[in-house]
């Protein structure tokens, strides 16, 4: 310790002329400073001890290369504490690291081992399938267990009163001597059983018991007396002192150990006779990769797959000679059950990732948190260490490096690896060997997994990130591109105190120095974000992940109006909204609490003002992501492609996205709250003409993996197709849906939905709608060709809500205008109809069918919105009754707050009806009515309730909210109302022009009306209803204008996912073709990029017309 303490005094540094420098044996040193050629490299089993380690201007730090692993250990600890005054900060780097300036190279290539792979065996809590616990007292006679020996299953659970009955003594030996070779039985005595078992000579191990002896055995059929272990206690006064305990231990055929103990004990006058089937400290892993590279010691931890994430647990490798190269031996018993299976379809096999590697880079930690370190939240030390890597470095490579108690929770850009605004860091940025991360495993992190801040073209391939604070895999500024995320897996990521975004609720609220003052944060609409993928920018590459419990979020993209932190400035727009999505392709989101995968919101990018009091880089409400090419909105959109994602065991949503076209296919749902919902706008979508679509897809409400209660799940109680005990969503009484309809429009098709089962307690079903929603619903929301298994009944297919707890009254503008287009009749069975709430005359007509069970009714016809803005006038509600069922009107209170002196109110039309409009007080003094999703040629009939003599100015014009301009206006000059006796204003709205694909409003743009009212002075306080008036004068007998079809008689056989089973699986080959050239040419192989499959080739001889024109018309566009 003394020397250790000298050499700390010290600095070494390294330079040019000292040239290269191997370190032979392990060292304290104070720092060291790698410079102007200088260079280090390791010997065998090394051990540095250092403040820190600073490489630049040609300095380079080797352990071991990409083709000369380094197979020893080495151990780098960063030491120091974050409140030593006597210490100075190296500016731009901190305390306590290893950096790399300009110039430097760090190069650290440990041996090549798995990162981390799958179970294909689930293990269950105990680590056995069927463990077994037994107690009870006065169980008279003998009590027997037999245990099938190859998997430890308790087969037989009897009771033997060999006391009182001679024919359970005869049965008990009957069923002995009938016991297969090798069979485990267990028997313990239970108060007496001696009166009737004596009498059989036979049962000569029992033959010599006395009254009330305690007894116990545990043996194997035909082993033997090897194979007998038994144990015999006197009774005397009630008591035996001690149990007669029995035990043998045994071996399953995956070579999980367990034992199997009886005992037999009387206690105070009172019999006990228990039996116990455990595991040992020989569970074994079945996983799905070649772990031969893994070692006994080495430590491993394997993911929840339940709600949880705090269900991950750590195990250290034993021995096992009898284990192949695809099984581990680990010590001691999982808590929790992990699933090792493909479930209802989806791949729910827990990760197992190695933590152990032979490089090791960590921080020496104090025992407790000290000083200014955020001790109020952590009880434990967070001044780690990290890795902070500058631009212009000459090369920088980490492979199977170890970091633990890396980041600093204190200090922001202290990460455990940080990339620092190095800008390009591939070909692209002069680097002929691109930088990357691989297989690096980053666990008990103080701060982040990995750090990109203002760096582009970084690959992170192979890396854990494991118990972390704040967002795991971090890009920082927004302005981050084309960094490829391969195969990393993230897991429990908890929240921290750096950002907004990191932080839990009492973070929020009391982290308030960078707020204006007095301001106290809302925690859910600006905090709560903590996420294992953070990501700040569309153009960037997600392949293979797995998001395996957060806090909040696995995956989230967020979106910057332009680049913040310490690249504010340097891209004063970012357009990170109309930025098209880079590679999102077979991805695994769960056990998340929030959602598995989140597309919304930005951050604020302006400090915190009295106008805006909100902290810099809080989350706020306002983006929409609407990729086009080239970022620009004028060019054709670009539809956000997410590919092959799982996503389970989420507890709130599986996936929200909000924006404009987004595409998701070959997915799978199962277990989350909500499995998916889409969203765009809840009026005017921000992107016009843009949808969202989900195919080929698979939607399971509850799966057969039930879960373990406890691990911070909050709630356990009945729920699935089998009615078990099992962990639940949100709370026992969350209605669980598998697709939600929100604004729109969106389409679901080819998918198919399977175990979806209510409670006493709860609703569930396939289709649901966002709950409370103000918001508007298109009836261009269009759903065919799912397919509904045996386990969703055609009563859960849909819902629409009922007044009760989650849906509170159910009586929101949203909530009352749900609808769909049933395209195909695959969900009601009548094609081409409209699905709403039952209780929504504004759509409905006398052949419409009821589905009491959903609280909807199923109509012909077409639909079309209106959007009725008015101002002038505040606290208003609309009333709307078409002319056929004027005493059922809807009363809508429209979509902004009632005490706004502007409202919009957005009801669904039938075409071709009447309808009139009246308020619960003075009509406004200005309306428009603008005609959403009209076809060229549909219209309505509205009738506005005003005061007589009320005089109107009249204008009609097209109104193009992209480019915010009008055209078409005409004026009506000045008008009085011809309608006296009933006071109703008819307008007669029709669409004069074409409307393409999923736009809003026509090719010409939004076709509107504007009535600008002038009241006298006494009417301006008076209610204007007119229902009174209106009616019966204009009531009209119900009628339809397009006929009930038929219902379907047979069943789809083409609808539903062609795959009913999602499973992650880095690479399939669908398809292989081997083409002989035998001629000299130009082979042309035509691949479909979605299925692999080869659809055409064909060869040319050489570069001509043919050739030519093959390329323009030979290839069918998919």
């Amino acid at each position: 310790t003394e020397y250790c303490e000298i050499l700390l005094q010290f600095k070494i540094t390294f330079f040019y002329f000292l040239n290269h420098y191997r370190l032979d044996s392990s060292a304290t040193l104070y720092s060291v400073i790698i410079q102007a050629g200088g260079k280090i490299v390791c010997s065998k089993n090394i051990t540095l001890r250092t403040r820190h380690i600073l490489i630049e201007d040609g300095g380079a730090l080797h352990i071991g290369a990409p083709k000369c692993r380094y197979r020893s250990l080495a151990t780098i600890t960063l030491v120091g504490r974050s409140d030593e005054t006597a210490v100075t900060e190296v500016p731009g780097m901190g305390r306590k690291f290893l950096g790399v300036n300009a110039g430097g190279t760090l190069e650290l290539h440990g041996s090549e081992r798995l990162s981390w792979t799958f179970l294909t065996r689930t293990i269950p809590a105990s680590g056995l399938t069927s463990d077994h616990s037994f107690q009870k007292n006065f169980s008279r006679g003998i009590n027997l267990r037999v245990v099938d020996q190859d998997t430890a299953e308790v087969l037989s659970n009897e009771r033997f009163d060999t006391h009182d009955s001679y024919n359970d003594s005869m049965r008990l030996s009957e069923l002995l001597k009938s016991l297969p070779v090798g069979r485990i039985v267990a028997l313990a005595t239970g108060d007496s059983a001696v009166k009737n078992l004596l009498l059989l000579a036979f049962l000569t191990a029992l033959s010599h018991l006395c009254f009330r002896q305690a007894w116990a055995l545990v043996s194997v059929i035909g082993g033997g007396n090897a194979s007998c272990t038994e144990e015999v206690r006197d009774h005397e006064n009630h008591d035996t002192g001690g149990k007669a305990l029995a035990r043998r231990e045994f071996i399953t055929v995956d070579g999980v150990g367990f034992t199997v103990t009886a005992y037999s004990e009387w206690k105070n006058g009172y019999p006990t006779t228990g039996f116990q089937v455990d595991a040992v400290d020989k569970v074994v892993l079945n996983l799905m990769d070649d772990v031969s590279s893994w070692k006994p010691g080495d430590r491993i931890v394997v993911a929840s797959t339940d709600y949880s994430m705090h269900q991950a647990e750590e195990f250290t490798l034993l021995p096992c000679p009898h284990c192949n190269s695809k099984q581990v031996r680990i010590q001691g018993k999982p808590q929790f059950t992990h699933v090792g299976e493909i479930l209802d379809g989806v791949d729910m096999r827990a990760e197992v990732a190695l933590l152990s590697r032979n490089i090791l880079i960590h921080g020496e930690m104090e025992n407790s948190c000290y000083g200014k370190n955020w001790c109020q939240y952590f009880s434990y030390d967070t001044f780690g260490g990290h890795i902070k890597i500058l631009g212009n470095f000459s090369s920088v490579h980490l492979s199977e490096v170890e970091l633990k108690h890396m980041g600093q929770q204190r200090e922001k850009g202290r990460y455990p690896v940080n990339f620092h605004r190095c800008g390009d860091v591939d070909q692209r940025g002069g680097y002929s060997d691109p930088t990357y991360l691989n297989s690096l495993s980053i666990h008990h992190s103080f701060s982040r997994c990995v750090g990109i801040h203002a760096t582009n073209g970084l690959l992170v391939r192979d890396t854990v990130g494991y118990d972390t604070l704040g967002h795991c895999f971090f890009l920082e500024d927004g302005i981050e591109q084309r960094n490829v995320f391969f195969h990393n897996l993230g897991l429990l990521t908890r929240p921290g105190t750096i950002l907004p975004t990191d932080r839990n609720d009492s973070m929020c609220t009391e982290i308030t120095d960078r707020v204006h003052k007095g301001y106290v944060p809302s925690p859910a609409n600006e905090c709560k974000a903590v996420s294992t993928f953070w990501i700040a920018h569309p153009n960037n590459h997600l392949i293979s992940n797995s998001a395996a419990g957060s806090q909040d979020a696995g995956i989230w993209y967020v979106f910057h109006n332009s680049s913040t932190g310490d690249s504010h400035g340097l891209i004063p727009e970012t357009k990170a909204e109309l930025t098209p999505l880079g590679i999102f392709f077979n991805n695994r989101v769960h056990s998340n609490f929030k959602a598995g995968l989140f597309i919304d919101r930005k951050v604020k990018s302006t400090n915190a003002t009295a106008a805006d009091p909100r902290e810099y880089l809080c989350l706020d409400n306002s983006a929409r992501f609407r990729p086009h090419e080239n970022s620009d909105p004028s060019r054709p959109r670009v539809a956000a492609l997410i590919d092959t994602l799982i996503s389970f065991k989420n507890n709130d949503l599986g996936v929200w996205i909000r924006g404009g076209d987004i595409i998701i296919r070959n997915s799978g749902f199962a277990d989350n709250g909500v499995g998916l919902s889409f969203a765009s706008d809840g009026s005017y979508p921000k992107d016009e003409g843009s949808s969202q679509e989900v195919s080929q897809s698979l939607f399971v409400g509850e799966s057969r993996n039930r879960g373990t209660n406890g691990g911070q799940n909050k709630y356990w109680g009945i729920g699935g197709v089998d009615g078990k005990m099992r962990t639940l969503p949100r709370n026992k009484t969350f209605p669980i849906r598998g697709f939600q309809i929100n604004d729109g429009p969106v389409r679901i098709l080819d998918s198919t939905f399977r175990a979806f089962s209510p409670t006493t307690e709860r609703f569930t079903m396939a289709v649901g709608f966002s709950l409370k929603n103000i918001w508007q619903l298109t009836p261009r929301n269009h759903l065919s060709s799912l397919a509904f298994q045996p386990s969703v009944s055609v009563t859960l297919r849909a819902f629409f809500g009922r007044p009760g707890e989650w849906f509170e009254q159910n009586d929101l503008d949203g909530d009352k205008n749900s609808i769909f287009h049933d395209l195909d009749g695959s969900i009601s069975n009548y094609k081409d109809t409209y699905v709403a709430r039952a209780d929504n005359f504004l759509i409905r007509h006398p052949q419409c069918v009821e589905f009491p069970h959903w609280n909807g009714v199923v109509c012909s016809g077409k639909y079309s919105q209106v959007y009725i803005q008015t101002q002038g006038a505040s606290n208003l509600s609309l009333s709307i009754s078409r002319d056929e069922y004027p005493d059922k009107p809807m009363v809508l209170r429209g979509i902004r707050s009632q005490t706004a002196p502007s409202q919009q109110y957005q009801p669904v039309l039938m075409m071709g009806k009447s309808y009139t409009v009246h308020w619960n007080g003075p009509a406004p003094r200005e309306t428009v009515l603008s005609l959403i999703n009209f076809d060229q040629g549909d219209w309505a009939l509205l009738g506005f309730c005003y005061p007589n003599e009320t005089v109107f100015q009249i204008t009609s014009d097209i109104y193009n909210k992209q480019s915010n301009s009008f055209d078409g206006i005409e004026d009506y000059g000045p008008t009085v109302s011809l309608c006296l006796t009933s006071s109703l204003l008819w307008l007669y709205a029709r669409a004069w022009h074409r409307r393409d694909g999923h736009s809003y409003c026509s090719t010409a743009g939004c076709e509107r009306v504007k009535i600008i009212a002038t009241m006298h002075a006494n009417q301006k306080t008076q209610t204007c209803n007119c229902t009174a008036n209106a009616y019966p004068k204009y009531k009209k007998p119900a009628s339809n204008i397009v006929p009930m079809p038929k219902p379907n008689t047979e069943p789809c056989r083409a609808c539903g996912a062609t795959q009913v089973r999602t499973v992650q699986a880095p690479y399939e080959r669908t398809e292989s073709f081997v083409f002989d050239l035998k001629r000299s040419g130009f082979l042309i192989v035509t691949v479909d990029a979605c299925s692999g499959k080869v659809t055409k080739n064909s060869l040319f001889t050489m570069l001509d017309t043919k050739m030519e024109q093959y390329f323009k018309t030979g290839i069918i566009k998919r």
